[in-house]
């Protein structure tokens, strides 16, 4: 008895479009959390909407993998961090200018002109990039990839790809050398 194909072909698009769904689902979900993962460890905002939307493009095209890893946040921020690796290797990333200080400046002139809440968002923002930019890269990624994303330590070393203990000891190291930072104490009025 031979199986009745127009029932296999209205399961298979069943069980697609639920694939869909639950893909657009965790895209609505994931976005603002990628795109502020890949600022925090050192893209500009156009750069890091453009490596989020890279890491979804390729989550959508493995969806079933990625769907079935026994812990998709981690797999996620492990294609994120591969995408902004792919990134960094182009010769225009390698070849752009860098940051102009007074743009910055500029920006918090006119944030303050619209009033302090938003200049006092740019100063925290200026002060926790900067901050984050004077760590080094592995310490720069288990920061980000702890505290501002929120993943475990077990998740975090999963996605760098190294063992928990190497996740406790950067992070250690990293803390250590945010709580002596100029940006962050001249922030908070703090003293070394």
């Amino acid at each position: 008895m031979d199986p009745d194909p127009t029932t296999d072909a209205a399961s298979l698009e069943h069980a697609e479009h639920a694939a869909y769904a639950e893909y657009a689902a965790y895209v609505e979900q994931s976005w603002p959390t990628l795109v502020r993962a890949a600022m925090f460890l050192g893209a500009r905002p156009h750069e890091a909407e453009d490596v989020a939307q890279t890491t979804l493009v390729r989550c959508f095209t493995g969806w079933a993998k990625v769907s079935a890893a026994d812990d998709r946040d981690a797999y996620v921020y492990r294609m994120l961090l591969n995408c902004l690796h792919d990134l960094r290797r182009t010769r225009w990333y390698r070849d752009r200018q860098h940051d102009d200080p007074q743009v910055l400046e500029r920006a918090t002139r006119a944030a303050g002109a619209r009033g302090t809440d938003e200049a006092e968002r740019i100063a925290i923002a200026d002060a926790v990039h900067r901050a984050l930019g004077s760590l080094s890269k592995p310490n720069r990624d288990v920061v980000v990839l702890r505290y501002f994303v929120q993943l475990s330590e077990r998740q975090t070393a999963a996605v760098l790809g190294v063992a928990p203990g190497t996740v406790k000891s950067r992070l250690s190291r990293a803390l250590a050398r945010l709580a002596g930072d100029d940006h962050l104490l001249d922030l908070s009025g703090g003293t070394k």
